[in-house]
């Protein structure tokens, strides 16, 4: 009954059967890979944006009252502002680094917010078909997020300090709180959300020393119009040059200083006399947080993956080689060493290239400082064609406004895209020196380049050998100098010569034709990042978006903020709020000035003291009379003058003698006819 008769069944190999791992001959399995969990911070982030929304608002409210109470207790009060323009981008005195470190902070929330899972913290698992709805919303949300902490920061108020010093800790607190909660998230790369915040815990710290030590000093007075430095720019202009240093620029410098000369200028160093705009600044700062954002992404995206390729390679990879016909040796070890030592080298060229291009992007950054710094110096003196290849009129416009608002954002997406770019060039170029000219050498084979250049090696020698002919014939035989002066000879030699070298001029060209492409493509490839430098020619250069958007720029800023206009519209400031005072104290000391000189001095000198002081009136009303800013405020030139007959504030008299020019001009024209044939004549 118990017993059942046993079926035979065939044999079947199970793939499950781990029995012969346990055999004493078993090797050691390989660590698992770690596997990084979501994590969720015990501060959640979604309980603190509504928090700090609220008590943002609640500060807004309170900062309203407060400034609009200073306003009607106050009346007029030259420089202050409201919650709804908190920093004036136009004023260049005022204090810089919480503008920057604001705006630093917000790209570094944009460069976060590419990648990330869940683009607004109200959310989690956003679905895939809203996600980038949920980005675009994001882009406006967290502007808005720490919009208060550039009022409090603007607003010269001691309570608006206070305010600033509660939200910059607390955003600061909880973002440190969260990191060290969650230092690894699975994200690209496990230290990538830690490695990303560190600008952002960098701006913040800043901020929340910077409140305190302006609660603590108290709100400036000597902002804008106040301060001394347009009055110091002036009188810095008026200021006379010694003899000895207009005697050393005329001195031709030695080679030692030239060679100084060169790293010189890739340095900005800050002068006294001249302060960096507000939107300059920024753009400035703003970039280099994009640099290190861009190299951040560049290295996590490649550097992981080629460490998992270079641990993955075994023996079979000797296999896949020989599939493609590849023999690096006939020991397998052997070719496993190779091809991890190749694959070393892969992960060096990369990085020595990512680091060259940071290099660059930050050498070219300074560069650009420098020459904005020459650039608004050049326009404060009238100096258009320097910029512009034609006549420019220096007045705000319509595009003007906008690329001037669009500046900082248009300077970060291209230092970042000319970063990717450039890294990608200098790291074929890496491989191409490493594989192809360095291990050739050290080790004797695959090589390839130095076979191509021997088997190639009389035509570049015939070209070389023409080119010298060329450059000697004509150094020794076909120029001569008389009396001072170079002029052709040896004719005939040289036509003869010219028809010879033909076709070997034609070799030549195409070497020439392929340098110029490689030099022309490494010149734009390394100044991509660069908006003050057209990279077309000058006569195309107003197709260049970027160096477009540059030029309207320093059109508004030149136009709304030239020290000397300023300085002039702060005398005539002080003298409608002082009621007249500055001009009776001005009045006072030129009449003191005129007695004592009547006194000391003959009638002669007297007379030529006051004629002096009247020229140096004149000119002044000069000056104001073609100032282009108040040029259209004047009721004459609302109602007479066009745009078109204004250029740089000087209106053109020809719009008011215009048929009578006319009438004159056949008969200039003749007058014109018959002194250049009696010039002609002379000549002849």
């Amino acid at each position: 009954m118990n017993q059942s008769k046993v079926e035979l069944q065939p044999f079947e190999y199970s793939y499950y059967d781990y029995s012969d791992w346990y055999s004493n001959n078993a090797e050691p399995t390989k660590p698992p890979k770690e596997v990084i969990l979501p994590c969720d911070p015990i501060a959640d982030d979604k309980l603190f944006h509504i928090c700090i929304l609220s008590i943002s608002l609640a500060i807004m409210l309170i900062l309203a009252v407060l400034t609009r109470k200073n306003k009607l207790c106050q009346g007029f009060i030259r420089g202050s502002s409201s919650i709804f323009s908190p920093a004036n981008f136009l004023d260049q005195t005022q204090q810089k680094g919480l503008v920057m470190a604001i705006f630093g902070l917000v790209f570094s929330k944009l460069a976060v917010l590419v990648i990330a899972p869940d683009p607004l913290p109200f959310s989690k698992d956003t679905p895939a078909e809203i996600k980038e709805y949920m980005k675009i919303i994001a882009i406006f949300y967290y502007p808005i997020l720490f919009y208060p902490l550039l009022v409090c920061g603007t607003l010269q108020h001691r309570a608006g300090y206070v305010f600033g010093t509660l939200l910059s800790f607390s955003h600061f607190g909880i973002l440190l709180w969260q990191k060290f909660d969650c230092p690894k998230t699975p994200e690209i790369y496990k230290f990538y959300s830690l490695l990303a915040s560190l600008p952002q815990l960098g701006c913040l710290a800043y901020l929340c020393i910077q409140f305190p030590l302006l609660f603590v000093k108290g709100p400036k007075t000597d902002e804008d119009l106040d301060s001394c430095y347009y009055n110091n720019y002036v009188k810095s202009l008026l200021r006379k040059r010694s003899s000895i240093v207009s005697s050393s620029t005329t001195d031709k410098p030695t080679l030692a200083e030239r060679i100084l000369e060169l790293p010189k200028s890739y340095m900005y160093l800050p002068e006294k006399v001249f302060r960096f705009p507000l939107k300059l600044a920024v753009s400035a700062f703003v970039a280099v947080v994009a640099i290190y954002h861009t190299a951040l992404l560049l290295v996590v995206l490649v550097v992981p993956t080629l460490h998992i390729v270079r641990a993955g390679i075994d023996e079979n990879i000797a296999f896949l080689l020989l599939g493609f016909g590849v023999v690096l040796s006939d020991d397998r070890m052997e070719v496993v060493q190779i091809v991890t030592f190749y694959t070393w080298l892969l992960e060096v060229c990369y990085l020595c290239a990512l680091t060259l291009s940071c290099l660059v992007s930050l050498i070219m950054l300074m560069r650009s400082m420098v020459l904005h710094r020459s650039n608004l110096r050049g326009l404060y003196k009238g100096e258009i064609y320097n910029l512009y290849h034609s006549q420019k009129t220096i007045r705000p416009s319509k595009p003007g406004v906008v690329c001037w608002m669009g500046l900082t954002g248009y300077q970060a997406a291209i230092i970042s895209l000319g970063m990717v770019i450039q890294t990608v060039v200098f790291f074929i170029c890496f491989l191409f020196l490493v594989f192809l000219i360095i291990i050739p050498v050290f080790y004797g084979r695959n090589i390839i380049v130095f076979e191509i250049a021997g088997k190639a090696w009389p035509a570049w020698v015939t070209l070389i050998l023409v080119t010298l002919l060329q450059h000697v014939t004509v150094k020794f035989a076909f120029i001569k100098r008389e009396a001072g002066t170079r002029d052709v000879s040896n004719r005939e030699s040289l036509f003869l010569l010219t028809y010879l070298l033909f076709l070997i001029n034609t070799v030549v060209g195409v070497v020439v034709a392929i340098w110029r492409m490689v030099i022309t493509a490494l010149y734009n490839i390394v100044h991509l990042g660069r908006i003050d430098v057209s990279l077309l020619h000058r006569t195309a250069e107003s197709f260049d978006p970027a160096y477009r958007y540059y030029t309207h720029f320093l059109k508004v800023e030149v136009s709304q903020t030239h020290p000397v206009m300023k300085a002039f519209c702060g005398l005539l400031l002080d003298m409608m709020v002082e009621g007249g005072r500055v001009g009776q104290r001005i009045k006072d000391a030129e009449e003191a000035c005129s007695s004592m000189l009547s006194g000391i001095q003959e009638s002669r000198q007297s007379k030529a003291n006051s004629s002096q002081r009247i020229r140096s009136r004149w000119l002044l009303l000069y000056t104001l009379v073609n100032n282009p800013s108040l040029l259209g405020s004047r009721k004459h030139f609302q109602t007479l003058q066009t745009s078109e007959s204004v250029l740089n504030g000087t209106p053109k008299r020809s719009s008011k003698k215009g048929s009578k020019r006319e009438t004159s001009q056949p008969t200039q024209e003749s007058v014109h006819t018959t002194e250049n044939q009696t010039n002609q004549d002379k000549t002849d």
